[in-house]
């Protein structure tokens, strides 16, 4: 098995890198924590592959719908999560937040509501909002530094006519929340009761902490499976996010018909960038003891955090992460205020973070880490952050 060295300081400027060239604030003495890709080099046959690709000299149209392709996605699925998927109810997407907009077209009108649970990935309000349709929110309780689902008012939100689905974050970005079997099929036994769509963004899903398991809503609920679309990628996984590929899931055939009318008909989506390709094949087929090692890695990070945290920031309560790589820190004991507390953190500690507010009201005074990078600069972030909130 290779061994890679996770605290190896890789410069990404001039790279034109969005996560440290164009960050919040414009600041380039600030520490980027923000969007969600890691400081990691990517694994060896990733790499590699793509070195090879580019020998090949010629970087024409390439198609997505090939053996090889399939039998890498399914196989990972296979694998990892021991999910029986037939190669052609995977479809290509040039991203899960595209694919999300491209389900809300297909499967509702103007003006439908569509179900959200806040605090959540914000995208999904854009993309709600941008396609004319109302978003309906669900909020998540939180009590006692864990969140849950509240299934009384997604019963009544879901009951409503106007009402066409939801859309699941699982694992749950920001919060981290790995929502268990039963979760799931409660959630699932709700949707049913309306015969309403489920759209569940599953992008974090190999990214789990030491003895959490990620169960994907259609191996869940196999049952209800016409009315369940899976998004996944290998973006997050393996820091491919530039590639612009991930991998959705339609078993209802009706549903098949509707996505490649939006994506080919309405939207002209059809040919997969080819490096892509080869890096997610090589991700898939060869890389597993890379993703091993930056979980195990991870959650030395995030160990790392919860002891600094209870020691330098005893105001502060750090959310339980069960999968992502995002911490998820509430700081409302030191500041509620969000123009205040985005202000104390971009200009005075230099950290450029994912502001809490951006995922809702119910994430004011929250502030979402990215610790998918070197640990001395996680450390290094909380310790700005820390100099600011208490002084020290």
């Amino acid at each position: 098995m290779r061994q890679y060295d996770l605290d190896e300081i890789i410069d990404r400027k001039g790279t034109f890198c969005s996560k440290w060239e164009f960050m919040p604030g414009d600041d380039p003495s600030a520490l980027p924590l923000w969007v969600a890709d890691m400081d990691f080099a990517c694994a060896d046959p990733i790499i590699e592959a793509l070195h090879a690709r580019i020998d090949r000299k010629i970087f024409g149209y390439t198609v997505y719908n090939n053996p090889a392709y399939k039998e890498a996605v399914t196989g990972w699925f296979r694998r990892r999560h021991g999910w029986e998927v037939k190669a052609d109810d995977v479809f290509f997407s040039p991203g899960v937040v595209p694919a999300i907009c491209y389900l809300i077209q297909a499967l509702s009108q103007v003006g439908d509501g569509i179900v959200i649970q806040r605090p959540v990935y914000y995208p999904f309000t854009n993309s709600i909002v941008g396609n004319g349709r109302k978003v309906v929110n669900n909020p998540l309780r939180y009590e006692n530094g864990r969140y849950t689902m509240d299934y009384a008012d997604l019963d009544k939100k879901l009951a409503d006519p106007g009402v066409k689905g939801m859309i699941l974050c699982s694992p749950h970005n920001p919060v981290g929340r790995v929502w268990s079997l039963d979760e799931l099929k409660k959630v699932v036994e709700i949707a049913k009761k309306y015969d309403k769509w489920i759209i569940s963004d599953e992008i974090h899903f190999d990214l789990v902490r030491k003895g959490i398991e990620h169960t994907p809503l259609l191996k869940a609920c196999p049952e209800y499976r016409d009315r369940i679309v899976v998004c996944t990628a290998p973006s997050k996984t393996f820091n491919l996010a530039g590639m612009q590929l991930s991998n959705i899931v339609i078993e209802n055939p009706e549903y098949q018909k509707k996505w490649l009318h939006v994506i080919g008909d309405q939207n002209s989506v059809g040919f997969a960038n080819p490096f892509g390709i080869t890096a997610m094949i090589a991700a898939y087929n060869e890389s597993e003891d890379w993703l091993d090692q930056v979980n195990a890695y991870i959650d030395g990070n995030i160990a790392m955090c919860r002891e600094f945290v209870a020691e330098h920031l005893p105001r502060a309560t750090m959310v339980d992460c069960e999968g992502t790589y995002l911490v998820w820190l509430d700081l409302r004991a030191y500041c509620a205020d969000k123009e205040e507390l985005e202000e104390m953190m971009l200009r005075r500690a230099k950290v450029a973070l994912d502001e809490g507010y951006m995922f809702g009201e119910e994430g004011i005074g929250f502030e979402r880490i990215n610790v998918a990078c070197p640990r001395s600069i996680v450390r290094q972030c909380l310790e700005r952050m820390a100099q600011v909130l208490e002084g020290k």
